[in-house]
């Protein structure tokens, strides 16, 4: 009996344990035969393709035609391609927040590779927090692994105007709270965002962690940003399922791929296009999975010698089509030649330089700019530190008002997400376009699990009269598509005793950006007399079950991408 082939182990890899090696591996045969697989086919190397389709998740609607296309490269390489499904994360359809279940994903995923007979297996997904949990659990399981994106939606159009999710929905949604808007039209704009299948057409998570996804060298050149609804899509899953072929011949396992060195060209990344707060947590959690440690002041570092080059909402003013058209991910590369590490190696088996040898092509200048006359000098997201986020925060600097930089400012604070909604449109509060609205409890601890809640909407008295941005905090995210002077990620968090906690109406808080400080302006003594207060008055924590168990008692911090206390490397 076969029990082996030349090019991986096929079905017989991770035999189901009998007692009996031969008789485990002449059952999976017979099952498997059972499914009108050929002695041949049975005989090739197994490429598993993790497939993450859902009624619930718009962006993976067109998966199965990805799929499709996969296999199809699979086979002309000579490989048998096995779909598995995962866990699926649609952003908007889950609560409390995706994020809670994005360890969950990266869980089934790193099982259902180590458990399942497959060589090398192809990530296929695309909405905001799968593609970083599908990248944690390949990276976890150690066996040959690429990704393949959903690809952006494209635009459409209301009235003559170009529009995208997500970043024109949140536009249109603050005209509409400060009555420049009625309800018919915002109505109409709401069928016009998301017109096809696909992630968010902006520089949102989903688009940031592709991007990324492709600096660190885990998926095919040229692919992040092909639109989800191109014939270039398909293709580039052709020749993804071809490549995860090649792994098996010329194994190159994720810890070769995202090493210190790759992680660092990921964040020059990230800060040249102008990417997504929420990288930053998932960023740190790929490493995360093999050790690599990635403190928010190597963040700083980074961000301060590398330029925003990027073009696109919510920084700038176009799309990821015309990413797409412009040249792509390698005419970003190309530009920050000289700030990467070109040694590293991708899943081609080459290394990012040998990538960047090959001829340039056209590069539309309005979209991606030369390194020479960038559209900022320095990267989109800083790190803030300081007595009220000793464990740092980050403001996206690139999406805010530069005149909010530098400044002291009252506290207007609200207490839980319940407390934001009952007060945050009342006539009678008491806030001035001057002050720091201030949210608390919304971190990964809390009961609503960090949600994308960072993005504090402005008090509908000071909208109505114009105001368009002010300082907000918190210990929540903000989706990649949202823009403003927004606070983040404020480490640690207010559930679990942190100075956010502390803040009352009306104390004073001091930001300085150029001095990557944030700070509450009250005595140490009161603040202990606040935190004793706190305590004494904290009700006892609900009884959980599964899961929700699982997440509260191992969840970490956000500086620490969190990942599982069991789970980092």
């Amino acid at each position: 009996m076969t029990t082996s082939n030349q090019r991986g182990k096929g079905i017989a890899g991770g035999l189901t344990n009998y007692g009996d090696p031969d008789f485990a591996l002449y059952l999976r045969r017979s099952f498997a035969r059972s499914m009108g697989y050929s002695n041949d086919a049975l005989k090739r190397p197994v490429v598993g393709i993790a497939h993450t389709p859902s009624g619930f998740n718009n962006c993976h609607r067109a998966l199965p035609d990805l799929l499709e296309a996969v296999k199809r490269g699979v086979l002309m390489a000579g490989g048998l391609p096995l779909e598995f499904p995962t866990v699926s994360l649609g952003e908007v359809f889950l609560s409390p927040t995706s994020l809670k279940f994005r360890n969950l994903m990266a869980m089934d995923t790193e099982e259902m590779i180590r458990a399942q007979p497959m060589d090398a297996v192809v990530l296929l997904g695309g909405c905001d927090k799968t593609v970083p949990a599908q990248l944690m659990g390949a990276a976890s399981a150690g066996k040959p692994a690429i990704q393949l994106v959903a690809g952006p939606m494209m635009t459409s159009r209301h009235n003559g105007e170009r529009l995208g999710a997500c970043t024109d929905c949140r536009r249109f949604w603050a005209r509409y709270r400060a009555g420049e808007l009625d309800g018919e039209q915002i109505e109409a704009i709401e069928g016009r965002l998301a017109t096809t299948a696909g992630t968010c057409a902006v520089m949102g998570t989903a688009s940031t962690m592709a991007l990324i996804t492709e600096a660190l060298g885990m998926s095919l050149p040229g692919t992040a940003a092909i639109p989800a609804v191109h014939a270039d899509r398909l293709r580039a899953g052709e020749a993804t399922g071809a490549a995860a072929v090649a792994l098996i011949d010329n194994p190159i396992t994720p810890d070769r791929i995202i090493t210190r060195a790759a992680v660092g060209n990921a964040l020059r990344v990230l800060m040249a296009v102008g990417g997504s707060t929420n990288a930053v947590i998932h960023l740190t959690a790929i490493a995360g999975r093999l050790g690599i440690d990635m403190p928010l002041s190597w963040l700083n570092e980074i961000s301060d010698t590398t330029p925003v080059l990027v073009n696109l909402k919510p920084v700038g003013s176009h799309y990821m089509e015309d990413l797409f058209a412009a040249g792509g991910l390698g005419a970003v590369l190309r530009e920050l030649k000289d700030l990467l590490d070109l040694d590293c190696l991708t899943v081609t088996g080459g290394t990012l330089g040998q990538r960047l040898e090959g001829e340039a092509g056209y590069v539309d200048r309005d979209v991606v700019a030369a390194a020479g006359s960038p559209i900022e000098p320095q990267g989109g997201l800083v790190a803030l530190f300081g007595s009220l986020a000793p464990g740092g925060a980050i403001l996206k600097r690139s999406a805010a008002d530069r005149s909010l930089f530098e400044r002291e400012g009252r506290a207007v604070v609200f207490t839980s997400l319940d407390d934001l909604s009952a007060r945050i449109d009342d006539p009678g509060l008491d806030v001035t376009p001057e002050d720091f609205l201030v949210l608390q409890n919304a971190g990964p601890k809390s009961p609503s699990g960090m949600p994308e809640a960072g993005y504090l909407p402005i008090p509908r008295k000071l909208a109505s009269a114009g105001v368009k941005d002010m300082v907000r905090i918190s210990d929540a995210r903000m989706s990649g598509t949202a823009f403003g002077t927004v606070i983040l990620h404020v480490t640690p968090e207010a559930h679990t005793g942190g100075p956010l906690g502390l803040v009352r109406d009306g104390d004073r808080i001091r930001l300085s950006v150029s001095s990557r400080r944030l700070d509450l302006l009250v005595e140490a003594a009161e603040l202990e007399r606040r935190r004793a207060d706190l305590a004494a008055a904290r009700p006892p924590e609900p009884d959980r079950r599964g899961y929700d168990a699982l997440y509260q008692r191992s969840v970490l911090q956000a500086d620490e991408g969190c990942d599982f206390d069991f789970l980092k490397g």
